[in-house]
């Protein structure tokens, strides 16, 4: 099976830039951050979010959702379902058994397992919900999502960190050339916006502290950058074999072309500062691809807006690819939405190869100059977008690479 031959034809996005993907590819195009004060995190070291907007788990997810499905699993379910509706689809008439499900996390339920633990220490263990495990557990926003649209098939979660999205659209493709599945839904879902999480964070000095001015705190390459601002959503993708596509009518917005993975193997929470392994997992992504570093047009970088990972990154870059490359990160407007950031980001990579636009880095006010990159800022640049590179990184050293064509 031809590694070029997998057609991304739907696609289901869900950020705090709002929900559906046309929603959030607008508010990105437009640099518009999204970041702001966070009621839930009063009284804490960094009390600002970036939080899905509106999101009425009764009205989109189901009446009783609220009492079955932590919140991750809910903006799973609806990125989900969008994005099988953009490819055209029909759940009731597929063939269940050739349809899998994989999705990446990095907290899963971890809200839903706080909030019952607050409650237990308040009520007393009587009043601990009989679903708070099969809630927080997670592989359930694999499994809703298999149960709601009848796929059958191969279904499970993968574990990254902030990567997680990322591998699982890797884990997709390799379900896809091995003859296993026909359709893919792959993506990652996130949301853990929580006192205990937010705090964790603050505490190593990872976030932002610029609270006196949320919306300008998460502003990647940036001299003055000082954190991630903590953001949650969902992004998932139809993947299918493009001769498959082709013969129901339908294009697709782009190809996954090839991808690459690797381990820092050096630190808990910090990149290895040589860049070796993610430089490892870009030429391993350019190779499977049959793509020389000169072809890549555009890099989605994982960009989160923390002093060593962004110069870390953008020096790897450099090196790998050398020039003639255009780089933007997302989570200027999107803040970092932990294991959903990479299934979200290579949607928008998609986009930018089915539209030619390369949307703006937010907040980029006067570059780091350290980082010698053509960072995109300001407006849309409009461009052939060729190849289109998205970098996901994670705790834990692990990093994967995604490469997409038009």
């Amino acid at each position: 099976m031809s590694r070029a031959g997998i057609a991304v034809t739907g696609l289901g996005v869900v950020t705090a830039a709002g929900i559906g993907a046309k929603t959030t590819w607008a508010r990105v195009c437009a640099a518009e951050p999204t970041a702001a004060d966070d009621p839930a995190l009063t009284g804490l070291p960094v009390t600002f979010s970036c939080t899905v907007p509106g999101f009425d788990a009764a009205a989109l997810v189901g009446p009783r959702s609220e009492l079955s499905q932590s919140r991750f699993t809910q903006l799973a379910l609806v990125a989900a379902r969008e994005a099988v509706a953009d490819a055209r689809l029909e759940p009731a008439t597929w063939r269940g058994a050739r349809v899998g499900v994989v999705v990446g996390t990095a907290l899963g339920g971890v809200p839903t397992l706080e909030a019952q633990r607050q409650r237990m220490g308040e009520r007393g263990h009587r009043a601990v919900s009989p679903l708070l495990i099969p809630m927080f557990m997670p592989n359930m926003a694999a499994g809703h999502i298999a149960m709601d649209l009848g796929a059958t098939g191969p279904n499970f979660v993968v574990a990254s960190a902030c990567a997680s999205g990322a591998s699982a659209i890797c884990a997709a493709a390799e379900l896809l050339w091995s003859d296993r599945c026909d359709v893919v839904i792959a993506g990652g879902a996130d949301a853990a916006i929580t006192p205990l999480i937010v705090s964790s964070f603050a505490r190593m000095g990872a976030l932002s502290r610029r609270v006196a001015d949320p919306a300008r705190a998460s502003r990647p390459f940036d001299v003055a950058r000082d954190g991630f601002v903590i953001g949650e959503g969902s992004g998932m993708l139809v993947m299918e074999r493009a001769a498959d596509a082709t013969a129901r009518g339908v294009s697709g917005y782009a190809r996954l072309a090839g991808y690459g993975a690797s381990a820092d193997a050096h630190h808990m929470t910090e990149p290895d500062p040589s860049g070796g392994a993610v430089a490892r997992a870009v030429a391993e992504a350019l190779d499977s691809a049959g793509i020389t570093p000169s072809e890549v047009d555009h890099v989605n970088a994982h960009g989160t807006s923390t002093p060593l990972n962004d110069l870390t990154e953008a020096r790897t870059l450099a090196r790998t690819l050398g020039e003639g490359f255009a780089v933007s990160s997302a989570k200027g407007v999107l803040g970092h939405t932990l294991g959903a950031a990479g299934a979200i980001e290579a949607a928008l990579s998609v986009l930018s190869v089915s539209t030619g636009e390369i949307p703006p880095t937010a907040n980029l006010e006067r570059q780091d100059p350290e980082i010698d990159l053509d960072v995109v800022s300001g407006e849309v640049r409009t461009a052939k977008v060729d190849v289109a590179v998205s970098n996901s990184f994670g705790f834990g050293g692990q990093n994967a690479v995604l490469v997409f064509t038009t």
